[in-house]
């Protein structure tokens, strides 16, 4: 396996009083335990709350596990610091929710989609504006925007930014943290093709975060239900749509809208 998570806590501490003193833990993960093959796509769905967007920073090493284990390629990254953290950081991007929020609204779009690569030596600052005009292409945007900031775009746009800014560093795994869920449906759709394409176009493996089962039924070869910070179900995307076993998996699929005649 490429991801391998196993038996992960993350626990965040209540404090009250003047002292702030812990009266008490949220179990945000509670011994979750996933896979992800090369190339593979795993859905992760469930409601607000469940620890799935916790359990994806836990993953990019933004929050600090409790307890468990991560293993990436055969490396424990919980345990990596200097070059090996900074190779790490290169290898699993992440496109999160909200692109207004990620896209610093002070930098022009090329200095956005290309700052990482320059750190990272992909490209160095003469090669840059060609470098970012090939990622606007291959998200779908025109080259022309590049001098351009965040908030002269709308939400689709800036999501598409968001999504070259990630692949910019020609990572091997990518995780999208409610990637479509601010996007209106028909932008929605078009995003979900950039990535499938993209996946294809260069071998991603990706972990798909949503609380809306039917978009990543779309996406997913697999899908893991999560509620209350633990693993409810997981199976293939067919087997858990078609025919799920889990009360909660079937409240989230009987939430889907659905046209009727």
């Amino acid at each position: 396996m490429l991801l391998s998570v196993k038996d992960l806590h993350v626990d965040f501490p209540i404090k009250k009083g003047v002292f702030a003193r812990t009266v008490g833990w949220v179990r945000a993960v509670n011994g979750v335990s996933i896979d992800v093959a090369e190339g593979e796509t795993l859905g992760v769905v469930g409601e607000s709350g469940c620890g799935k967007s916790t359990l994806s920073r836990a993953i990019l090493k933004l929050v600090k596990p409790t307890s468990g284990e991560i293993t990436f390629d055969g490396r424990d990254i919980l345990h990596i610091h200097g070059k090996e953290l900074l190779a790490y950081r290169r290898d699993m991007q992440v496109v999160f929710q909200d692109p207004f929020a990620s896209l610093n609204p002070r930098h022009t779009v090329e200095h956005i989609v290309t700052d990482g690569a320059v750190v990272h030596g992909i490209v160095d600052k003469a090669t840059c504006h060609d470098y970012a005009a090939e990622l606007m292409k291959s998200v779908g945007l025109d080259p022309e925007i590049l001098a351009r900031y965040p908030h002269e775009f709308s939400g689709g746009q800036r999501q598409r930014i968001s999504i070259a800014r990630a692949v910019a560093l020609k990572p091997r795994f990518l995780i999208c943290d409610e990637a479509v869920s601010a996007l209106d449906l028909s932008v929605r759709d078009q995003v979900l093709e950039l990535l499938a394409e993209l996946k294809k176009k260069l071998k991603l493996s990706m972990i798909f975060i949503t609380h809306d089962i039917g978009v990543v039924a779309q996406v997913a070869d697999r899908i893991v239900v999560m509620n209350k910070g633990q693993v409810v179900e997981s199976g293939t995307a067919k087997e858990v749509i078609s025919s799920p076993k889990d009360d909660y998996t079937k409240k989230l699929l009987s939430a889907v809208p659905r046209i009727t005649t």
